[in-house]
């Protein structure tokens, strides 16, 4: 969840610490709004079955709290037995999964959920998968790049527009029109300083 301030976030920079999930698109291409990556299948852990998740949730464990998870097509779905933390997100086992050997076929294997399980947000607060995809533009129509990620390093959240960061903030993202696809942007002056280099 990346949430829109009020103000300025000042000149805080920071590494990229994790990859964001992005959008998932049905089969002409268009955004899927229905559904939420929540996770992926990183590999097998033990012998009974167990999988290590990485997550994409805020909270690692939150994983288990939206019930049923769905693979990628939406064909196979996945009810989580137990959940633990681990240090890739979580570690779960699944109803059916049974063995190292299943666990490991799972290796890859993106984990959705419907909109309709997630908790509604706040005015101001918005969902990683919304943002991510949303074509930058500047007040005057002028396509500065594509939210290709969402990042939060302890200050404020930051929308990564093809490999520039810019705070997520109404000073510096005034207007977001999920309609049309698109998010205003006012860049801060070392944007448009790095952007001509």
């Amino acid at each position: 969840m990346a949430s829109r301030k009020n103000g300025d976030a000042g000149g805080f920079q920071g590494v990229r610490a994790t990859d964001a999930s992005a959008p998932s698109h049905d089969a002409n291409g268009d955004r899927d709004t229905f559904r939420i990556c929540v996770g992926a299948v990183a590999g097998a852990h033990g012998v009974k079955g167990d999988v290590r998740i990485k997550t994409f949730t805020e909270n690692p464990m939150d994983i288990a709290a939206y019930g049923a998870l769905w693979d990628e097509v939406g064909q196979n779905s996945f009810e989580i037995l137990d959940a633990y933390p681990d240090k890739m997100g979580a570690r779960v086992r699944f109803k059916n999964i049974t063995s190292r050997s299943h666990a490991e076929a799972l290796k890859g294997t993106r984990l959705y959920i419907t909109r309709d399980n997630l908790p509604t947000l706040e005015e101001e607060d918005f969902y990683h998968a919304d943002l991510i995809g949303l074509v930058a533009v500047t007040e005057q129509g002028e396509k500065l790049g594509t939210v290709k990620a969402v990042y939060n390093f302890g200050s404020a959240d930051l929308l990564d527009i093809d490999g520039q960061f810019i705070p997520f903030t109404k000073i510096n993202i005034p207007e977001i029109d999920f309609q049309s696809g698109t998010l205003t942007v006012v860049p801060p002056q070392d944007f448009d300083d790095e952007a001509s280099e």
